[in-house]
């Protein structure tokens, strides 16, 4: 009846429009698109090796480089901050130009279209454009999980899940739109994410809505999952069928096609709900200005001003946890040392993998196609990773109380036997690590952004979310540039005087075999597990906290409005 109605009502066709696109979920749909073009830094193993060969680096230079990429993949805290003063379309549109700026000047320089420039320059742009992914999720990922505060651990899987995969969708839009052309892709991935936060600048906002509709969230984001997963099969069985089998560019074209498709289907989850939102008068209020309004506080009584604590004495007497702490009450508590100790060593340990996978995979002598195989199941199981520990970390901590710091632990411990497998180079046992490296990488992702949301409270989230990503470039310095960088140099220098010869100026540094990486792996591996250990005292720091109801004020808080 409703919908006859609806197609009755001369402007039905037009408020279902209109509904749709200012409603909550055509903004979470906007944001999982965003997501699945930000992911640009995780495929840094295709094209590394044409930086390399193209401006005749060692691997300690590549390496370098791939740290500034880490470090402005990671260091969120400018966006942090520009979004706790502007609406998250200032951030989405800083990080446009960002974008845009860095990757096309790195695709000038590999393609010989400017001077060669310093490594310092190189260094400059990769961060500069590595950074914008900062911005993207800042504006996107913050946005939802203020929006759907009792959801968090489920958004921040799907979102970041979406990221995940972005490097396979990316890989597939690449070999259709210039083959097999490895420098392109660099300019690929300059164009299209700007283009893609262009179009949704403006549709990413805070927003509010009936309590009937949180009740229905959890449906919902079910439904989008699903049909996310249905995307992620997909894109495995192409990576199989293309390791196995070679594809025209018709056919590349006519698979990317498919990817489009269902990579746009949650748009039909998106005019379902809102069709049954306009139907049943739902009342979504949208908030433009970032911080909330809420009804002003009485005066506070003279003797409240009189007892006010120096900000300095302030920082060290942090409230409760799952309170608002302010920002540097974060900073200097002691659950953020211990969550950055552990972030520095366990995340710092597989981007180092990832960072290295086409060097490690030419080291070892697996063919080329292979390489791009490697990459691409990293992004699916990164993917994996994240939808997994996002929703099952969710649905364990409300069923069972299982603290999410736990599962953290749980899962450095797992990403060891991806160390170990290409410490000792066992024969495709790269295919089996580049699984365990996707998946790990991916689940620690939502555990800490969550841990931190709950830990330390959502009114500078902006900010304080980017520091357990600041610690990752950190790890990523020490275990990748000073130790995996240095040693595989070390043995290419030895491999290279036992054939008499001498590497001369501007020429790359190759090295082959298993000892490439035996010793920086096994390295990486004890330091993960130091990184578990660490996340080990933080379960048992928070363990009275996760057995309470740590959401019940936000539904205090539903229920008063």
């Amino acid at each position: 009846m409703a919908a006859a109605e609806l197609s009755r009502s001369g402007g039905g066709i037009t408020r279902l429009g209109l509904q749709v696109l200012t409603g909550r979920w055509f903004m979470v749909f906007a944001c999982l698109l965003i997501m699945s073009m930000s992911g640009a830094t995780y495929i840094f193993g295709i094209y590394s090796n044409d930086i390399k060969t193209s401006l005749g680096y060692d691997q300690t230079t590549l390496n370098l480089i791939g740290f500034f990429k880490d470090l402005g993949g990671n260091i969120g805290i400018v966006s942090g901050v520009i979004n706790e003063v502007t609406p998250p379309w200032v951030v989405l549109a800083i990080g446009v130009a960002m974008n845009f700026t860095g990757y096309f000047l790195i695709w000038l320089a590999v393609t010989a279209r400017t001077p060669k420039p310093h490594v310092w320059q190189m260094c400059l742009y990769i961060c500069v454009g590595a950074n914008s992914q900062t911005f993207s999720n800042t504006g996107a990922l913050v946005t939802c999980v203020k929006n759907f505060p009792e959801s968090r651990g489920i958004v921040i899987g799907l979102l970041k899940g979406f990221t995940g995969l972005s490097g396979a969708i990316i890989t597939q839009l690449f070999r259709a739109f210039y083959g097999h052309n490895s420098k392109a892709l660099i300019f690929l991935i300059a164009w299209l994410p700007a283009a893609v936060n262009s179009v949704f600048l403006r549709t990413v906002r805070l927003m509010k809505a009936s309590s009937n509709q949180q009740k229905n969230e959890i449906r919902i984001f079910y439904n989008l999952l699903y049909a996310s997963l249905f995307l992620a099969g997909f894109l495995m069985i192409l990576i199989i069928l293309q390791n196995g089998v070679v594809f025209s560019r018709a056919e590349y074209a006519g698979s990317t096609t498919v990817v489009l498709l269902l990579l746009f289907s949650p748009l039909a989850i998106v005019f379902r709900e809102e069709y049954n939102t306009l139907t049943n008068n739902k009342v979504i209020t949208t908030i433009e200005n970032p911080t909330p309004e809420t009804e002003a506080p009485p005066p506070p009584p003279p003797q409240a001003v009189a007892a006010a604590v120096p900000w300095w004495k302030d920082v060290f007497k942090p409230p409760e946890r799952g309170e608002d702490y302010n920002i540097l009450q974060a900073v200097f508590s002691i659950d953020m040392i211990i969550l950055f100790t552990a972030i520095t060593f366990g995340i710092g340990g597989t981007l180092t993998a990832i960072d290295n996978l086409g060097q490690i995979g030419k080291a070892l002598g697996y063919p080329a196609k292979s390489i791009t195989t490697f990459v691409s199941l990293v992004s699916i199981w990164n993917y994996l990773g994240r939808v997994t520990s996002g929703f099952a970390s969710e649905i364990f901590l409300a069923k069972y109380k299982f603290p999410r710091p736990l599962m953290l632990s749980l899962v450095l411990l797992l990403s060891c036997s991806g160390h170990l497998l290409i410490a000792f180079g066992v024969k495709d046992s790269l295919y089996v690590a580049s699984v365990i490296m996707g998946f790990c990488f991916g689940a620690q992702w939502p555990l800490i952004f969550a841990i931190i949301s709950e830990i330390f409270g959502l009114k500078y989230y902006s900010t304080l979310y980017t520091l357990g990503g600041g610690a990752s470039p950190l790890g990523a310095y020490i275990l990748n540039v000073r130790i995996a960088g240095y040693l595989y140099d070390r043995e290419a220098t030895k491999q290279l005087a036992a054939k008499g010869l001498v590497r001369r100026k501007g020429e790359d540094l190759s090295c082959s075999g298993v000892e490439c990486y035996k010793v920086a792996f096994l390295i990486i591996t004890a330091a993960t597990l130091v990184g578990c250990a660490v996340s080990s005292v933080l379960v048992v720091r928070t363990r009275k906290f996760y057995r309470g109801d740590i959401y019940k004020k936000f539904r205090e808080e539903s229920v008063a409005e």
